[in-house]
């Protein structure tokens, strides 16, 4: 089954780890699928695999490189995309980074640079699509939070509060355009393996292990699969609402 076929996706931070996971998943299920990213040799890397995936030589894939933080230049870049490939179904804001320090010893660089990419990046997009979703009368938004918004840690009061931000968005977003058809959810994931949690001790990880009733580790394609039903018309009564993908480390 082509879950998203005939339809058109576009992923940020969608170069490495959850977000091109979830291209390639997408494109395993009919959708053309653009990306955001900020390196050109990983956008390119990511590209081919993307194309790897797909499921017709008709479906079109493309990268961009832009810095989500900025409104202008999010704006530019997808009325360029709009006007090339006539609409955007799927927004998928998954662009995130940590900076991650006692709030004592965080600097204001810090704090303003995550707000900035984690969650003004989702005011960026999401402004930029609402005229055309509404026009269209249809749309889905997926943000990927953390649970961490959920839950807060210490060392990471701006990382929560860009997640935790991302999800009052989202169920506002939500509220506001549920009457012109669009659906906008969150996905919070737990402990996946990617780069940003490679770089954890093994203490730490253990740690974090024990706290994970299913005892294992998430894998990328594990949240890409929760995006995928909340993408596919198998959720179309669902809005407003956050999955924690966590093997039940929230509950």
């Amino acid at each position: 089954m082509q879950l998203l076929k005939g339809k058109t996706a576009l992923i940020t931070g969608g170069t490495a780890g959850i977000g091109k996971e979830i291209a390639c998943l997408y494109a395993q299920q009919g959708a053309d699928v653009a990306i955001f990213g900020t390196s050109q040799e990983r956008a390119e890397q990511a590209l081919k695999e993307i194309e790897s995936n797909k499921i017709d030589s008709q479906q079109k894939c493309a990268y961009f490189l832009v810095n989500v933080a900025k409104s202008k230049e999010v704006e530019g870049v997808i009325d360029q995309l709009l006007k090339s490939w006539g609409k955007i179904d799927i927004l998928v804001n998954n662009a995130g980074i940590t900076r991650d320090n006692l709030l004592l010893r965080m600097t204001e660089e810090d704090w303003d640079l995550v707000m900035d990419v984690n969650l003004k990046s989702v005011y960026n997009t999401c402004r930029a699509l609402a005229r055309p979703m509404m026009k269209a009368r249809t749309g889905v938004v997926i943000n990927i939070t953390s649970v961490i918004g959920l839950t807060g840690n210490a060392g990471q009061s701006n990382y929560a509060a860009s997640k935790a931000g991302m999800i009052g968005f989202t169920k506002s977003f939500a509220k506001e355009f549920a009457s012109r058809g669009i659906r906008a959810n969150c996905v919070a994931p737990g402990y996946i393996e990617t780069q940003m949690t490679q770089s954890l001790s093994d203490p730490i990880k253990e740690t974090i292990l024990q706290k994970i009733p299913l005892s294992r580790i998430g894998q990328p394609r594990d949240v890409a699969h929760a995006a995928l039903f909340l993408a596919s018309d198998l959720a179309n009564y669902i809005t407003g609402q956050v999955i924690a993908v966590d093997g039940g480390m929230v509950m």
